[in-house]
């Protein structure tokens, strides 16, 4: 049985595909004019956030409400914790109040992994830290299903900021497992060390990574981090590293664009390929709502084990 989702490091490929195969059941849902189900009627769930997010927290509680579960949220500014509530506590008083899901994100990496044993809630992780950011990693998988039917044997060039997101991390162990071939391109300040342990292709250029992909995943340029002289401007940053419309030729022509948000517009990638006809990213968003259906289903039924397979 599993009682939380910490990280697709954890998961077997199998677990990963029943949690997909699930989560297009779940987008079915959502594709219709009713998208009310008793899924998880009389269930509880609690976003507790402290990091600022638009699309995971939201597209968390839609897929409560949309399930029929009591959805809450919290927000560190707005809680104890302001006063000095220590994070294991405040899980601790979360779960006391009889929550059957608690999803979290935190900037220290393993926050999610520490408080999991301590309390009887499923526990998601939301993004922990440059960790892992599981059910972003999975809408990903569901949106290159969607387009290309199958994740086995496709080459998945990832660009950008590889050293500070959590992102990348969980789309590696994912895509990986599932059989791609995953390139990862970037500034050498922005490459982790050692990270071709992973199984991925290390390139310093962005498009050495994207020759001939079948899918482009843009990162996030974590702009606050600037201030560490990681490269030198924007400007040079877009000018060496980001997708236009002439670099993304080095993919193939029908090559997926994709982006967990927010872009920033003119730095990963250019207005014209965002928009352009090759780009999911709204459909990456719809797609979340679907994935975390299926996570927070799943996870009150006993986990990610396909009975039918065993």
């Amino acid at each position: 049985m599993t009682k939380d989702l910490l990280g697709l490091k954890e998961l077997s490929a199998d677990e990963i595909k029943y949690i997909l195969k699930t989560a297009e059941t779940m987008r079915y849902v959502l594709d219709q004019p009713n998208k009310k189900t008793p899924h998880l009627q009389g269930k509880t769930a609690v976003t507790l956030f402290y990091e600022n997010s638009t699309r995971t927290r939201l597209s968390f509680e839609l897929a409560a409400k949309y399930m029929s579960a009591n959805a809450a949220n919290i927000s560190a500014s707005g809680s104890s914790v302001a006063k000095g509530e220590s994070l294991i506590d405040t899980a601790k008083t979360i779960d006391a109040m009889g929550t059957d899901l608690l999803i979290i994100r935190h900037s220290m990496s393993g926050a999610p992994h520490l408080i999991a044993p301590l309390v009887k809630a499923s526990v998601i992780n939301a993004g922990d830290g440059m960790n892992e950011h599981p059910t972003q990693a999975l809408l990903d998988m569901l949106t290159i299903m969607q387009k290309k039917g199958r994740i086995e044997g496709l080459k998945v060039a990832i660009l950008g900021d590889i050293f500070h997101s959590r992102v990348a991390r969980s789309n590696i162990y994912g895509l990986t497992k599932l059989g791609a071939e995953v390139c990862v391109g970037g500034p050498t300040t922005l490459m982790p060390p050692e990270i071709e342990k992973l199984g991925v292709k290390v390139f310093n250029t962005v498009h050495e990574a994207m020759v001939d992909a079948d899918v482009v995943m843009g990162l996030r340029i974590q702009l606050e981090r600037q201030k560490k002289g990681l490269f030198p401007s924007i400007r040079e940053y877009f000018r060496f590293f980001g997708i236009d419309e002439k670099r993304l030729k080095f993919a193939k022509p029908d090559a997926l664009i994709m982006h967990p948000g927010p872009v920033n517009r003119g730095v990963e990638f250019s207005s014209a390929v965002v928009d352009g006809e090759q780009s999911v990213i709204n459909e990456q968003v719809t797609n979340g709502v679907a994935v975390r259906m299926a996570v927070m289903y799943l996870l009150t039924r006993g986990g990610f084990k396909n009975e039918a397979s065993n």
